[in-house]
């Protein structure tokens, strides 16, 4: 048996001194089916966490529900301790909570350096009054424009900004999704998928960029099916199955818990999850 300080924790039991997200008894049904039925979560402050599990597990509904893109059936969840439960997205991106897509969400008719001024939140001369008069927020958008270049420059997408956003690889749009994030400075960054389609170099760069937010002091939660990924920069691991949370703690613990491989395999198997199967071995053949 092994020592027990080596197992994933209890999934309903999770030891967070200091939670920055913390949802209990969340649901979410679609006609029979129970896509997500979480019991209890806590996403450790000023860390990165992946949240894990096979296709059709409710990750990314997970991710809708806390983020107010989708309603839940019952639930309830804080950000900072505050009660965001099925509050409207826009106002949760205000809070400091703020989310990336798996497939991204530029506004592909308008430039890079506009799509990251829209991001921009509390603008004056969004208003209709305040608009006839730019002395009011001239200095505002002075201000916005160049935090908004700022991070262009740390994203490498400086040279883009007066692009149009849908002439931009899909990697770059991750990124200009990621940079869009930034423009409302927020607490809490959660990211669908993040290299998801992307080449093998610019993953390299997601990736320190992913790493970078931490050194920022921000938190992040991230869906990531790249099991090297989730061993190289996460601190925490949740992992879902049939819309539970079946697991977490550290990487290392939830891979070699037996849930967690039940989970990815089936039951009955003596196959490593972090090993890929050898693409030139020869199809396995149906019994007849």
């Amino acid at each position: 048996m092994p020592d027990k300080t080596e197992l994933a924790q209890d999934p309903a039991k999770p030891s967070i001194d200091d939670p920055i997200l913390v949802a209990d008894n969340v649901t979410r049904t679609f006609g029979g089916l129970k896509a997500v039925d979480v019991e209890h979560v806590e996403i450790p402050r000023g860390k990165i966490t992946a949240l894990i599990g096979p296709n059709g597990a409710g990750k990314t509904t997970f991710f809708n529900l806390l983020t107010g893109f989708d309603e839940a059936d019952t639930g309830t969840w804080t950000f900072n301790g505050r009660s965001i439960a099925n509050t409207p997205a826009h106002k949760v991106a205000r809070l400091g909570m703020v989310r990336t897509f798996q497939l991204t969400k530029v506004l592909s008719k308008l430039s890079v350096l506009e799509n990251m001024r829209l991001a921009a939140t509390g603008q004056k001369g969004e208003k209709f009054f305040s608009a006839l008069f730019s002395g009011l927020w001239s200095g505002q958008e002075k201000a916005n424009t160049e935090r908004a270049r700022e991070l262009l420059a740390r994203f490498k997408l400086d040279a883009k900004e007066d692009d149009f956003a849908g002439s931009l690889s899909g990697g770059q749009r991750k990124l200009l999704e990621m940079a869009r994030a930034l423009m409302v400075e927020p607490e809490l960054v959660m990211l669908d998928e993040p290299m998801a389609g992307v080449n093998p170099a610019l993953k390299q760069s997601l990736l320190g960029h992913v790493k970078s937010l931490r050194e920022d002091g921000m938190t992040v939660l991230f869906v990531e099916h790249d099991m090297d990924m989730v061993r190289d920069i996460s601190d925490h691991v949740i992992v879902m199955a049939q819309g539970k949370v079946i697991a977490q703690g550290t990487p290392d613990q939830v891979m070699g818990d037996q849930r967690v491989i039940d989970a990815y395999l089936g039951e009955h198997h003596d196959t490593d999850i972090t090993q890929e199967r050898d693409p030139s071995a020869a199809p396995e053949t149906e019994a007849r």
